[in-house]
C-alpha cells in the first residue's frame, strides 16, 4: 500500500500546490475544480519524478527557518547599503572586487543554497562555481576588504548552511 502511495504521490507537497494554484487561477472554487486541480497535480508530479533529486540526507529544517530570515534581513539591509553607494559613490571610487570562496560544503543543495543566497544579496552576485566543486566566484560590488567579505559569507552564510545540511 505504501509503494502505490509513493507511486502515486511522489511528491504530495508538490501536487498539493499544484492543486491549490489551479482552484486559485480559476477564480471560483467548485469541488470539480478541486479534483481536476488534484488530478493535474497528480499527473504533473508523476511526470517529473524522475527529474527530482532525492531529499537531502539530514535537512534540518528548523535551522532552515531561521536562515531563511536571517537572509531576508541580509536582503533588505543590503538593499539600503547599496542604494547608499550607489548615491554616494562616484564611479571612479567604486572598488569591486571578484573573490574566490574555498567550500567547506559539499552537497550540491547546500552549494546551490549559497550561491543563490549571495545572488539574492544585493552588491554581489555568485558568477561560477570550481569544476572540482570546492570554489566559488563571487562579484561585490563595492568592497575595501575583500578577505573580509569572502570571510563574512563563510562565517554568516556558508558555517550555517552546514548545520543545515549535516
Amino acid at each position: 500500500m505504501a509503494r502505490l502511495f509513493h507511486w502515486l504521490f511522489p511528491h504530495p507537497l508538490l501536487t498539493l500546490i499544484l492543486a491549490v494554484v489551479w482552484i486559485l487561477l480559476q477564480n471560483e472554487f467548485s469541488a470539480g475544480m478541486a479534483v481536476f486541480g488534484l488530478i493535474i497535480g497528480i499527473i504533473i508530479a508523476r511526470i517529473t519524478a524522475a527529474f527530482w533529486p532525492e531529499r537531502p540526507a539530514g535537512f534540518r529544517m528548523g535551522k532552515m527557518i531561521s536562515y531563511a530570515l536571517m537572509v531576508l534581513w541580509d536582503i533588505m539591509v543590503a538593499n539600503v547599503q547599496v542604494a547608499w553607494i550607489v548615491l554616494t559613490v562616484p564611479n571612479s571610487k567604486l572598488k569591486p572586487a571578484w573573490i574566490t570562496i574555498p567550500l567547506e560544503l559539499r552537497s550540491p543543495e547546500a552549494i546551490t543554497l549559497l550561491a543563490g543566497t549571495i545572488t539574492l544579496t544585493p552588491g554581489t552576485v555568485s558568477a561560477d562555481l570550481s569544476e572540482s566543486g570546492h570554489h566559488l566566484l563571487v562579484h561585490v560590488l563595492h568592497t575595501d576588504d575583500p578577505d573580509a567579505e569572502r570571510d563574512g559569507i563563510k562565517s554568516r552564510y556558508e558555517a550555517r548552511l552546514k548545520e543545515i545540511f549535516v
